[in-house]
This record gives C-alpha cells, structure tokens and sequence, in this order.
C-alpha cells in the first residue's frame, strides 16, 4: 500500500478530490489531500470572500507543501491536476516524491506552447489587466468552456456551483505565459535535467480546452535526463474535469498503477 498526496488546482479546492479519496483508501492507501494556504475553507467561504487568497504566492504555497509531505513517514507518489500538475513537478525537483503524476497540467517556465483554446479559455483572466492584483474567477459559460466542455450544459453547472472559486489572478500572469519573457529564472522553473527526479507521468486529456495535450507533451518532452523515467499518456474524449467527469475511476486507476510499477 503506498501513501497518496492528491494536490488540487486554480479555480478549485480539495473538495475537487472529494470522488479520489475514498476510491483510494477503500484499495487500502493513505491519502492526503493538502489545501493551498487560505484554501482551507469550504468553497461557499472562499466565493463570499476571495480576497484572503488574492495575494498567495508559488514559493508560500511549495513551502506549504513540502512541510505537509516531509511530515509524512514515507515518501508519498505525488498526483496533481492542473496547476497541481507544475507544483507537482516543483516538488519531484526538488527531491519530494517516490513517483508523480501530473493531469492536464499547467506548465513550468520555458513551455512555449499556447493552442487558441488556452488563450480563449484564458482571456477571462489576461483580458482585464486589474485581475493581477486580485482573486478572479470564470463566470459558469467560461468555466464550461474551460473545465466541463464534454458535459451537458446542466451538469457543467452543477460542477460550477459545488467546486468553482476564484484564484489568485497573478498566478495566471506571473506564472503563465509572461514568465517566459522574463530574464532569468522564474518560481516555476523546473530544472529539466536533474537525473536524481523521481519517474514522472503526464496524462493529458484529448478534449482539454485550457491545457490541451500539445501542452503536456511539449511539458513531457522539456525533460531530458539521462536515465530518468518521463512518460505521457492520453485520454482522448476527456476534459480539463477529467477527474470529476464520468469515467474518472479509469484515470485514477491509470495513474496510481503507473507510479506504483515505477
């Protein structure tokens, strides 16, 4: 049985996992499911008042997170979705994790891939320069768009109205696609040719409109250490909600049986 930590990400909270973390146990494993500072509240708090989380930071939340997996009496396999995904890869760089699995994740630095969907599913956010200095979020038909666009459209709703919230809108600028015209390391870099990371896998969903799979495999494909693992797997009819949407049992088995055998 291996120790889980399952790290969420923008636009959500833990809750996000509610689904992963009895399915896990239940198959006998210990599963940690961390908030990001201030994220701990229920999502009902964080929409009445964002404003607790609009000024978090990459470094305070990695912190954040390596205190919670060093706590822990084992190395833990690291799952992360979306944002989760580049903590994820923050943390496997930094010598955390026996195993990690990133799903449809956002990027480090220095991925330079951006197809129109990301930039339409975006624009909410990098379209109104005044969300850099607070918490933003989607409106329901955005959040369609961008997380649940294989749902009917009142399924999509109901996925809105139980898990989405706003997030810190600088994350979107300072750690998206400016931080690749910026000189000199950002605090999503990622060292893509550190030998000593743990095996690594991307799963990209087909049908992701906010983090398409050109993104995972150029993601995948940054990662070039001699005798380190990286692998990418796609789901293709899957959305950016690949872990809530029906049939997420399949993505969550693919996952832990990959960082298990590695």
């Amino acid at each position: 049985m291996s120790t889980i930590v399952l790290i969420h990400g923008l636009w959500v909270t833990p809750r996000s996992w509610e689904q992963w973390i009895p399915y896990l146990e239940a198959k006998g494993h210990t599963v940690v499911a961390p908030a990001y500072p201030g994220f701990e509240v229920e999502v009902e708090a964080l929409r009445a008042d964002p404003s607790v989380i609009a000024s978090l930071t990459v470094p305070e939340t990695v912190a954040h997170l390596e205190k919670v997996i060093t706590d822990l009496p084992e190395k833990p396999i690291l799952i992360g979705h979306s944002f989760g995904g580049t903590l994820t890869q923050l943390l496997l760089d930094r010598g955390h994790g026996r195993a990690g699995v990133v799903i449809d994740s956002a990027p480090p630095e220095g991925i330079r891939v951006t197809p129109p969907s990301q930039l339409k599913s975006l624009f909410p956010i990098l379209g109104h320069p005044g969300t850099r200095h607070e918490a933003a979020g989607f409106t329901a038909e955005q959040f369609h768009y961008a997380f649940t666009n294989t749902l009917p459209e009142n399924r999509a709703f109901a996925v809105y109205e139980r898990y989405a919230i706003p997030a810190p809108g600088s994350w979107v600028w300072s750690y998206g696609l400016i931080a690749n015209f910026k000189p000199g390391k950002q605090e999503t870099w990622v060292d893509f040719h550190n030998a000593n990371r743990a095996p690594l896998l991307f799963i990209g969903g087909g049908r992701d409109h906010i983090m398409p799979p050109a993104v995972n495999k150029s993601n995948a494909q940054h990662y070039k250490a001699p005798g380190t693992i990286t692998e990418y797997h796609e789901f293709p009819d899957r959305s950016h909600w690949t872990c809530g949407e029906p049939g997420w049992e399949a993505v969550a088995d693919y996952a832990l049986d990959w960082a298990q055998r590695h």
